[in-house]
């Protein structure tokens, strides 16, 4: 790579590894928050379920605004909507001037992230050097969720205000960095190519309750799930009739013919299920029932962040050796073999116990979250790949929601009291749910277990249904 492209690749892995400790320092911060601001469990859990809205709600749109706008115009320009609003967060006195700054948070990580992920997937030309730099970004996004749970910990041991300030002054560094670094271009050429309102509006209402009727399915009743679920389905049903009718759709139906994109949705889809479900329960393991402190909590999570050195030094290797589809298929196995070996867990159990568990799952992160990138972006025409990143980190959100709400049903349904033992017993039950995601996931990535030709035929098939490509630049 010259050295400008490594600049870019820099600012860009900045972007997603501010997004991930943003998380994940918000996660360790809430008790603190709870405590100072008064907040009753629901408006807390509002803090993390706007955030998970507005994140998964609009990243399709975002996504297509960055094919449409132009990708670098819109990283910058959410980036600054980003720092903003997190500052914003820092001086909320109220619960729902928090809720509200995280809505519009995620909103922007929305429209940020596909930019730049598709910035990277348009400045290196398909084969080993895309791959190395995408396996390059997705470490450092997960280097950024193990960091905040640390960072996060010390800093709400000062004030919880400082999870809000400390990612302004890093977007502030980001966004200082991007401008001097991410080249400019031409505006992108948008004859023929125009804003899908209808599009828009239909799917990101339809998300938007689908992420809801989740995050809320175990706080309110089961009708209200089942009608927020049916308004969803009645979005999709007119997006897709909108989508097939337009000149000019939001997602154009032809790209889920790619069979690898959607198997690679799929399964990313139910990774992200059990990896964020599986990290939920252990922690309230840890704390509720073994009373560790948040530090310490944090300091034994740590280990999974095994993958952010992983996922650009020996990934990559075994890449180029046996291929994604082979790659992908061996961490879906390793992250069924980590809840696997958690779900006998015990009220006594030491660290040593816990830590097999904790590091094959980090192994299974390197090997799987990179791989997929590659997947759901390779073959995909320049013009799309705004959509196509949009796509995935859809179903990345959405599979954390999911994880999380049916984790959560599972442990309280199997709560039988508040002893020590029941509180065990809905713990075991709820750590099932992740080892199905991650089983079923794995006997879809088997399906990708094909050869070389097929994966460059159903690539090529790809490209002639989709527009020209436009010159490889960064818009």
């Amino acid at each position: 790579m010259t050295g400008r492209a490594w600049g870019v690749l820099f600012v860009l892995c900045g972007a997603i590894f501010l997004e991930g400790i943003d998380v994940a320092m918000l996660n360790v911060a809430l008790p603190s928050i709870r405590e100072d601001l008064d907040m009753s469990t629901g408006t807390l859990q509002w803090v993390m379920s706007a955030y998970v809205l507005g994140y998964g709600g609009f990243m399709l749109l975002g996504g297509r605004a960055a094919d449409l706008f132009g990708r670098r115009r819109m990283f910058l320009c959410w980036l600054v909507v980003f720092l903003l609003f997190s500052g914003l967060g820092g001086f909320a006195t109220e619960g729902w001037m928090l809720v509200v700054a995280r809505f519009v948070t995620g909103v922007a990580a929305a429209f940020m992230t596909p930019a730049g992920l598709s910035i990277i997937t348009t400045s290196f030309e398909e084969g080993p050097r895309r791959n190395k730099a995408l396996l390059v970004y997705s470490g450092t996004a997960a280097g950024g969720f193990s960091v905040g749970l640390v960072v996060g910990g010390l800093l709400a041991a000062v004030d919880w205000r400082w999870v809000f300030f400390a990612p302004v002054i890093l977007s502030l560094l980001i966004l200082v960095t991007a401008l001097a670094l991410i080249p400019r271009s031409a505006r992108p050429d948008r004859d023929g190519r125009s804003v899908d309102a209808g599009g828009a509006i239909t799917v990101t209402g339809a998300i938007l309750l689908l992420v809801f009727a989740v995050e809320r399915a175990t706080h309110t009743a089961p009708v209200w799930t089942a009608g927020t679920v049916a308004a969803s389905l009645l979005l999709f049903t007119a997006f897709t009739a909108i989508e097939r009718s337009s000149a000019s759709p939001l997602v154009r139906p032809g790209i889920f013919r790619n069979a690898a994109l959607v198997r690679s949705n799929i399964a990313g889809l139910l990774f992200a299920a059990g990896f964020f479900g599986f990290q939920f329960i252990v922690v309230l393991y840890l704390q509720e029932l073994r009373d560790w402190s948040t530090l310490q909590t944090s300091f034994a999570m740590i280990v999974i962040g095994v993958d952010a050195v992983l996922s650009p030094t020996l990934t990559p290797r075994l890449v180029e050796r046996f291929g994604n589809a082979r790659v992908i298929f061996g961490g879906l196995v390793l992250a069924s073999l980590s809840y696997a070996l958690f779900l006998p867990v015990r009220a006594d159990w030491t660290y040593a116990a816990m830590f097999p568990s904790l590091i094959v799952l980090g192994l299974a992160f390197s090997l799987a979250y990179g791989p997929l990138t590659i997947v759901a972006t390779e073959g995909i025409a320049e013009e799309e790949q705004g959509v196509a990143g949009g796509l995935l980190y859809t179903s990345f959100q959405f599979g954390a929601a999911l994880g999380l709400s049916s984790v959560a049903a599972v442990n309280i349904a199997a709560t039988d009291g508040s002893s020590p033992a029941a509180r065990l017993d809905g713990y075991q039950a709820a750590l099932v749910v992740p080892l199905v995601a991650a089983v079923i996931a794995t006997l879809i990535s088997a399906f990708g277990l094909r050869t070389r030709a097929g994966a460059a035929e159903a690539a090529a098939e790809s490209a002639a249904e989709s527009a020209p490509e436009a010159p490889a630049s960064v818009p």
